[in-house]
C-alpha cells in the first residue's frame, strides 16, 4: 500500500513540477521574435521548428514536398482577408496571442499535459503574395512532429476560409 501512495505521489509531482519550472513560461516581456530585417527569425539546427521562409531538407510535409506546403500564396484580391481570418482560426485552436503589427502576428501555444510553449509567427508578404510561417518549440529537441502538424493544419483551414 505504502509503494502504491508513493508511487501516486510522484506521479503528481511529476505531472506538476513542469507548470512550476521558469523555462516554460513564456518570455517576461511575453513577447514573440519578430521579424528580423522583414523576415521570420532562421529555426535552430533542430527539427521542433518551422519556418516556411527557409525551409530545410528535413522540414517537409506529409506528403514529401517542401517549402510550397507550408506557404500559403495568395491573390490581391484576397490579402486584406488573410491576417484577420488566421486570427479567428489561430483563437479556435486554442492561441495565446502575443503581438500584431502590419503583416505580422505572434502568438503561442501551450501543450495540455506539461505546459510547453510553443510559438508560432505569420509573415504576410505582400510584395511576393505569400504568407509564411514559423512555429518552433521554446524547449528540447524534438516535438514529434507537432509543430509541422499545427502548421498543416492551420494552413488547411485557412484555406478552406479563403475557398481554395
Amino acid at each position: 500500500m505504502k509503494l502504491v501512495i508513493g508511487l501516486f505521489i510522484i506521479s503528481i509531482i511529476i505531472l506538476l513540477l513542469p507548470r512550476f519550472l521558469p523555462s516554460n513560461q513564456p518570455n517576461k516581456e511575453n513577447k514573440a521574435l519578430g521579424l528580423i530585417n522583414g523576415h521570420l527569425s532562421p529555426c535552430p539546427n533542430k527539427p521542433n521548428c518551422i519556418n516556411s521562409e527557409l525551409i530545410t531538407k528535413n522540414q517537409t510535409a506529409k506528403d514529401g514536398s517542401n517549402q510550397s506546403a507550408f506557404v500559403l500564396h495568395f491573390t490581391e484580391k484576397n490579402q486584406v482577408q488573410i491576417l484577420p481570418l488566421a486570427k479567428i482560426i489561430l483563437l479556435n485552436m486554442g492561441a495565446t496571442f502575443i503581438k500584431e503589427e502590419t503583416n505580422y502576428l505572434a502568438v503561442t501555444f501551450r501543450s495540455k499535459i506539461f505546459k510547453f510553449v510553443d510559438d508560432f509567427e505569420l509573415h504576410q508578404n505582400n510584395y511576393t503574395q505569400q504568407l509564411y510561417v514559423r512555429s518552433a518549440s521554446r524547449l528540447g529537441y524534438s516535438d514529434f512532429g507537432v509543430n509541422q502538424q499545427r502548421v498543416e493544419f492551420f494552413l488547411e483551414q485557412l484555406k478552406k476560409q479563403l475557398a481554395y
